[in-house]
Protein backbone atom coordinates (compact mmCIF):
# COMPACT_ATOMS: atom_id res chain seq x y z
CA UNK A 1 0.00 0.00 0.00
CA UNK A 2 0.80 3.37 -0.40
CA UNK A 3 -0.27 4.62 2.56
CA UNK A 4 1.89 5.35 5.66
CA UNK A 5 0.41 8.16 8.18
CA UNK A 6 -2.78 8.95 9.41
CA UNK A 7 -4.77 12.31 9.87
CA UNK A 8 -6.56 11.94 13.49
CA UNK A 9 -9.15 14.62 12.16
CA UNK A 10 -11.70 15.80 9.03
CA UNK A 11 -9.02 18.19 8.39
CA UNK A 12 -7.34 18.65 5.20
CA UNK A 13 -3.61 18.25 5.43
CA UNK A 14 -3.03 21.70 3.27
CA UNK A 15 -4.05 24.97 5.33
CA UNK A 16 -0.60 26.72 4.78
CA UNK A 17 2.74 27.74 3.06
CA UNK A 18 1.77 29.52 0.63
CA UNK A 19 0.78 26.95 -1.85
CA UNK A 20 3.65 25.33 -1.52
CA UNK A 21 3.91 21.50 -1.85
CA UNK A 22 3.68 20.22 1.63
CA UNK A 23 2.70 16.60 1.56
CA UNK A 24 3.26 13.81 -0.69
CA UNK A 25 0.80 10.82 -2.52
CA UNK A 26 1.29 8.45 -0.03
CA UNK A 27 0.58 10.77 2.85
CA UNK A 28 -2.26 11.98 0.89
CA UNK A 29 -3.83 8.76 0.39
CA UNK A 30 -3.05 7.41 3.58
CA UNK A 31 -4.96 10.58 4.96
CA UNK A 32 -7.77 9.71 2.55
CA UNK A 33 -8.06 6.14 3.00
CA UNK A 34 -8.48 6.89 6.72
CA UNK A 35 -10.70 9.38 6.27
CA UNK A 36 -13.46 7.41 4.12
CA UNK A 37 -12.72 4.52 6.61
CA UNK A 38 -14.27 7.00 9.61
CA UNK A 39 -17.10 7.36 7.43
CA UNK A 40 -17.98 3.77 6.11
CA UNK A 41 -17.33 3.94 2.98
CA UNK A 42 -17.09 0.97 1.23
CA UNK A 43 -14.07 0.32 -1.04
CA UNK A 44 -12.34 2.97 1.40
CA UNK A 45 -8.76 2.63 -0.36
CA UNK A 46 -10.00 2.60 -3.99
CA UNK A 47 -12.41 5.40 -4.14
CA UNK A 48 -9.54 7.66 -2.29
CA UNK A 49 -7.68 5.94 -4.91
CA UNK A 50 -9.39 7.04 -7.86
CA UNK A 51 -10.11 10.43 -6.16
CA UNK A 52 -6.65 10.80 -6.25
CA UNK A 53 -5.90 9.75 -9.76
CA UNK A 54 -9.21 12.25 -10.71
CA UNK A 55 -6.93 14.91 -9.14
CA UNK A 56 -3.90 14.68 -10.28
CA UNK A 57 -5.11 13.66 -13.89
CA UNK A 58 -2.47 10.41 -13.55
CA UNK A 59 -3.24 6.52 -13.43
CA UNK A 60 -2.73 4.33 -10.80
CA UNK A 61 0.21 3.21 -11.83
CA UNK A 62 1.88 6.37 -11.76
CA UNK A 63 0.59 6.83 -8.09
CA UNK A 64 2.57 3.53 -7.24
CA UNK A 65 5.27 4.74 -9.42
CA UNK A 66 5.73 8.16 -7.65
CA UNK A 67 4.83 7.61 -3.86
CA UNK A 68 7.14 10.78 -3.04
CA UNK A 69 5.83 13.22 -5.23
CA UNK A 70 4.57 16.49 -3.56
CA UNK A 71 1.26 17.78 -3.90
CA UNK A 72 0.75 21.53 -4.88
CA UNK A 73 -1.63 23.07 -1.69
CA UNK A 74 -4.72 23.67 -4.82
CA UNK A 75 -4.69 20.18 -5.84
CA UNK A 76 -4.92 18.78 -1.97
CA UNK A 77 -7.59 20.92 -1.10
CA UNK A 78 -9.78 20.45 -4.34
CA UNK A 79 -8.53 15.99 -3.42
CA UNK A 80 -9.87 16.65 0.24
CA UNK A 81 -12.79 18.15 -0.50
CA UNK A 82 -14.26 15.59 -2.52
CA UNK A 83 -12.91 12.88 0.30
CA UNK A 84 -15.18 14.97 2.05
CA UNK A 85 -17.92 14.82 -0.18
CA UNK A 86 -17.54 10.72 -0.73
CA UNK A 87 -17.39 10.32 3.50
CA UNK A 88 -20.57 12.00 3.45
CA UNK A 89 -22.26 9.39 0.81
CA UNK A 90 -21.58 10.95 -2.64
CA UNK A 91 -20.81 8.48 -5.24
CA UNK A 92 -17.30 8.40 -6.20
CA UNK A 93 -18.51 8.91 -9.89
CA UNK A 94 -20.93 11.45 -9.34
CA UNK A 95 -16.99 13.51 -8.04
CA UNK A 96 -15.24 12.22 -10.80
CA UNK A 97 -18.07 12.52 -13.72
CA UNK A 98 -17.27 9.15 -15.48
CA UNK A 99 -17.79 5.54 -15.09
CA UNK A 100 -16.21 2.64 -17.15
CA UNK A 101 -18.44 0.03 -18.62
CA UNK A 102 -18.01 -2.58 -21.42
CA UNK A 103 -14.30 -1.36 -21.45
CA UNK A 104 -15.99 2.50 -22.50
CA UNK A 105 -15.84 5.71 -20.84
CA UNK A 106 -19.30 7.21 -19.60
CA UNK A 107 -20.06 10.35 -18.02
CA UNK A 108 -22.19 10.01 -15.24
CA UNK A 109 -24.35 12.84 -13.41
CA UNK A 110 -26.77 12.15 -10.38
CA UNK A 111 -29.53 12.33 -13.47
CA UNK A 112 -28.69 8.69 -14.58
CA UNK A 113 -28.21 5.64 -12.90
CA UNK A 114 -24.53 4.85 -12.47
CA UNK A 115 -23.28 1.68 -14.96
CA UNK A 116 -22.77 -1.56 -12.82
CA UNK A 117 -20.36 -4.39 -13.88
CA UNK A 118 -23.26 -6.88 -13.62
CA UNK A 119 -25.29 -4.61 -16.42
CA UNK A 120 -22.56 -6.22 -18.83
CA UNK A 121 -24.38 -9.49 -18.54
CA UNK A 122 -27.06 -7.71 -20.67
CA UNK A 123 -24.78 -6.96 -23.23
CA UNK A 124 -23.31 -10.36 -22.71
CA UNK A 125 -26.64 -12.38 -23.24
CA UNK A 126 -27.69 -10.28 -26.09
CA UNK A 127 -24.94 -10.89 -28.01
CA UNK A 128 -24.84 -14.68 -27.49
CA UNK A 129 -28.71 -15.12 -28.17
CA UNK A 130 -27.83 -13.01 -31.60
CA UNK A 131 -25.41 -15.99 -32.20
CA UNK A 132 -22.35 -13.72 -31.93
CA UNK A 133 -21.20 -14.64 -28.36
CA UNK A 134 -16.99 -13.90 -28.52
CA UNK A 135 -16.51 -14.35 -32.05
CA UNK A 136 -15.09 -11.09 -32.61
CA UNK A 137 -15.17 -12.32 -36.43
CA UNK A 138 -18.74 -13.23 -36.96
CA UNK A 139 -20.16 -12.08 -39.78
CA UNK A 140 -23.02 -11.66 -37.93
CA UNK A 141 -21.54 -8.41 -36.29
CA UNK A 142 -22.27 -6.74 -39.61
CA UNK A 143 -25.94 -7.66 -39.69
CA UNK A 144 -28.22 -4.43 -39.80
CA UNK A 145 -29.71 -5.61 -36.78
CA UNK A 146 -32.83 -3.19 -35.36
CA UNK A 147 -32.37 -3.06 -31.70
CA UNK A 148 -34.64 -1.17 -28.32
CA UNK A 149 -32.71 -0.16 -25.22
CA UNK A 150 -35.73 0.47 -22.82
CA UNK A 151 -34.90 2.62 -19.75
CA UNK A 152 -31.40 3.40 -21.44
CA UNK A 153 -30.11 5.89 -18.45
CA UNK A 154 -26.61 7.12 -19.18
CA UNK A 155 -26.88 5.37 -22.85
CA UNK A 156 -24.54 2.81 -21.72
CA UNK A 157 -26.25 -0.55 -22.98
CA UNK A 158 -27.38 1.35 -26.48
CA UNK A 159 -23.65 2.37 -26.85
CA UNK A 160 -22.07 -0.80 -25.55
CA UNK A 161 -23.98 -2.38 -28.43
CA UNK A 162 -23.43 0.32 -31.49
CA UNK A 163 -19.89 -0.30 -30.40
CA UNK A 164 -20.50 -4.10 -30.69
CA UNK A 165 -22.65 -3.83 -33.88
CA UNK A 166 -21.01 -1.44 -36.44
CA UNK A 167 -24.39 -1.98 -38.71
CA UNK A 168 -27.03 -1.84 -36.00
CA UNK A 169 -29.36 0.73 -35.72
CA UNK A 170 -30.86 1.27 -32.33
CA UNK A 171 -33.69 3.18 -30.33
CA UNK A 172 -32.91 4.01 -26.70
CA UNK A 173 -35.83 5.53 -24.45
CA UNK A 174 -35.90 6.80 -20.92
CA UNK A 175 -38.59 9.08 -19.40
CA UNK A 176 -36.05 11.18 -18.37
CA UNK A 177 -35.11 14.10 -20.88
CA UNK A 178 -32.26 15.14 -18.27
CA UNK A 179 -30.59 11.59 -18.46
CA UNK A 180 -31.22 11.34 -22.34
CA UNK A 181 -29.13 14.57 -22.37
CA UNK A 182 -26.52 12.22 -21.07
CA UNK A 183 -26.94 9.89 -22.98
CA UNK A 184 -27.15 11.86 -26.26
CA UNK A 185 -22.95 13.28 -24.91
CA UNK A 186 -22.15 9.27 -24.42
CA UNK A 187 -23.24 8.73 -27.59
CA UNK A 188 -21.77 11.68 -29.60
CA UNK A 189 -18.12 10.84 -27.36
CA UNK A 190 -18.14 7.13 -29.11
CA UNK A 191 -19.08 8.34 -32.59
CA UNK A 192 -22.52 6.75 -32.54
CA UNK A 193 -24.65 9.39 -32.71
CA UNK A 194 -25.96 8.51 -35.99
CA UNK A 195 -26.73 5.32 -35.01
CA UNK A 196 -28.99 5.61 -31.85
CA UNK A 197 -32.29 7.74 -31.59
CA UNK A 198 -32.76 9.08 -28.20
CA UNK A 199 -36.87 9.42 -27.58
CA UNK A 200 -38.19 10.72 -24.32
CA UNK A 201 -40.79 8.14 -23.53
CA UNK A 202 -42.52 5.56 -21.73
CA UNK A 203 -40.97 1.85 -22.32
CA UNK A 204 -41.92 1.08 -25.71
CA UNK A 205 -44.08 4.10 -26.81
CA UNK A 206 -41.24 5.14 -29.35
CA UNK A 207 -43.67 3.86 -31.92
CA UNK A 208 -45.74 6.98 -31.64
CA UNK A 209 -42.42 9.01 -31.25
CA UNK A 210 -41.31 9.64 -34.85
CA UNK A 211 -38.02 7.52 -34.43
CA UNK A 212 -35.95 5.85 -37.21
CA UNK A 213 -36.96 2.24 -36.34
CA UNK A 214 -40.50 0.71 -36.55
CA UNK A 215 -41.77 4.27 -36.44
CA UNK A 216 -45.06 3.05 -37.46
CA UNK A 217 -44.30 -0.81 -37.81
CA UNK A 218 -44.92 -3.54 -35.25
CA UNK A 219 -43.10 -7.22 -35.15
CA UNK A 220 -39.74 -5.24 -36.48
CA UNK A 221 -37.22 -5.53 -34.08
CA UNK A 222 -35.00 -8.40 -33.50
CA UNK A 223 -33.52 -7.03 -30.18
CA UNK A 224 -34.92 -5.47 -26.93
CA UNK A 225 -33.03 -5.26 -24.19
CA UNK A 226 -33.15 -3.26 -20.98
CA UNK A 227 -32.03 -2.82 -17.12
CA UNK A 228 -35.43 -1.68 -16.14
CA UNK A 229 -36.64 -0.03 -12.81
CA UNK A 230 -36.52 -2.86 -10.30
CA UNK A 231 -36.20 -2.01 -7.12
CA UNK A 232 -39.05 -2.25 -4.61
CA UNK A 233 -39.81 0.74 -3.09
CA UNK A 234 -40.66 -1.23 0.39
CA UNK A 235 -36.86 -1.91 -0.17
CA UNK A 236 -35.46 1.61 -0.11
CA UNK A 237 -34.64 2.27 3.48
CA UNK A 238 -32.14 -1.16 2.96
CA UNK A 239 -30.05 0.65 0.50
CA UNK A 240 -26.97 2.24 0.73
CA UNK A 241 -26.70 5.98 1.00
CA UNK A 242 -25.06 6.42 -1.75
CA UNK A 243 -27.77 4.43 -4.07
CA UNK A 244 -30.87 5.94 -2.14
CA UNK A 245 -29.41 9.56 -1.50
CA UNK A 246 -27.81 10.08 -5.07
CA UNK A 247 -29.24 8.24 -7.20
CA UNK A 248 -32.57 8.88 -9.59
CA UNK A 249 -35.13 7.07 -8.19
CA UNK A 250 -37.39 6.60 -11.33
CA UNK A 251 -34.43 4.62 -12.51
CA UNK A 252 -34.16 2.69 -9.55
CA UNK A 253 -37.62 2.07 -8.48
CA UNK A 254 -40.22 -0.24 -10.33
CA UNK A 255 -42.96 -0.03 -7.74
CA UNK A 256 -43.72 -1.24 -4.53
CA UNK A 257 -42.32 -4.97 -4.90
CA UNK A 258 -40.32 -3.65 -7.53
CA UNK A 259 -41.30 -6.59 -10.07
CA UNK A 260 -44.39 -4.40 -11.47
CA UNK A 261 -42.16 -2.89 -14.43
CA UNK A 262 -41.92 -5.97 -16.26
CA UNK A 263 -45.12 -7.49 -17.28
CA UNK A 264 -45.95 -3.86 -19.33
CA UNK A 265 -42.21 -4.19 -20.90
CA UNK A 266 -42.96 -7.89 -21.99
CA UNK A 267 -46.25 -7.49 -23.14
CA UNK A 268 -45.31 -4.13 -25.59
CA UNK A 269 -41.91 -6.45 -26.54
CA UNK A 270 -44.22 -9.02 -27.58
CA UNK A 271 -45.64 -6.81 -30.08
CA UNK A 272 -42.67 -5.47 -31.54
CA UNK A 273 -40.14 -8.06 -31.74
CA UNK A 274 -40.24 -10.04 -34.96
CA UNK A 275 -40.39 -13.85 -35.12
CA UNK A 276 -37.36 -15.03 -33.44
CA UNK A 277 -36.53 -11.92 -32.32
CA UNK A 278 -34.78 -11.78 -28.61
CA UNK A 279 -35.52 -10.17 -25.37
CA UNK A 280 -33.03 -9.68 -22.79
CA UNK A 281 -34.13 -7.58 -19.08
CA UNK A 282 -31.56 -7.43 -16.04
CA UNK A 283 -33.65 -9.13 -13.22
CA UNK A 284 -34.07 -7.42 -9.34
CA UNK A 285 -32.90 -9.99 -6.88
CA UNK A 286 -36.32 -11.34 -5.92
CA UNK A 287 -37.98 -10.84 -10.10
CA UNK A 288 -36.81 -13.82 -11.44
CA UNK A 289 -39.82 -16.53 -10.20
CA UNK A 290 -42.29 -13.41 -11.87
CA UNK A 291 -40.44 -12.84 -15.25
CA UNK A 292 -40.45 -16.48 -15.56
CA UNK A 293 -44.24 -16.63 -15.14
CA UNK A 294 -44.53 -13.85 -17.28
CA UNK A 295 -42.42 -15.65 -20.46
CA UNK A 296 -44.17 -18.75 -19.95
CA UNK A 297 -46.48 -17.78 -22.35
CA UNK A 298 -47.32 -19.53 -26.26
CA UNK A 299 -45.38 -16.55 -27.84
CA UNK A 300 -42.25 -17.22 -25.94
CA UNK A 301 -39.48 -19.73 -26.52
CA UNK A 302 -36.18 -20.32 -25.27
CA UNK A 303 -36.28 -18.61 -22.14
CA UNK A 304 -33.23 -18.88 -20.10
CA UNK A 305 -32.05 -16.98 -17.17
CA UNK A 306 -28.12 -16.54 -16.83
CA UNK A 307 -26.36 -15.83 -13.20
CA UNK A 308 -23.79 -12.96 -12.33
CA UNK A 309 -20.58 -14.20 -11.01
CA UNK A 310 -22.08 -14.38 -7.68
CA UNK A 311 -24.51 -16.41 -8.55
CA UNK A 312 -27.37 -14.57 -8.62
CA UNK A 313 -29.96 -15.10 -11.20
CA UNK A 314 -29.18 -11.61 -13.32
CA UNK A 315 -30.59 -11.91 -16.70
CA UNK A 316 -33.70 -13.48 -18.05
CA UNK A 317 -33.93 -13.44 -22.00
CA UNK A 318 -36.14 -15.66 -24.45
CA UNK A 319 -37.56 -15.82 -28.47
CA UNK A 320 -40.67 -14.37 -29.94
CA UNK A 321 -42.02 -17.24 -30.59
CA UNK A 322 -43.39 -17.08 -34.44
CA UNK A 323 -47.11 -17.50 -33.40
Amino acid sequence: MLHESRVTNHESPFASAQGKPITHVRTALGDAIAQLERGHVPSAALAAELLLMHALGRDRAWLYAHPEEALDAATGEQYFSWIARRASGVPTQHLTGHQEFWALDFEVTPDVLIPRPETEHVIEVALKRLGIGSDAGSSRRKEAFRIADVGTGSGCIAIALAHELPAAQIVATDISAAALEVARRNAARHGLTSRIDFVECDLLDFLSHGSRIAAHESRSLDLIASNPPYVGLREADTLQREVREHEPAPALFGGETGAEIYAPLIAQARMLLKPGGILVLELGHSSEEHVSRLLAAPEWTSIAIANDLAGIPRIASAQRNSN
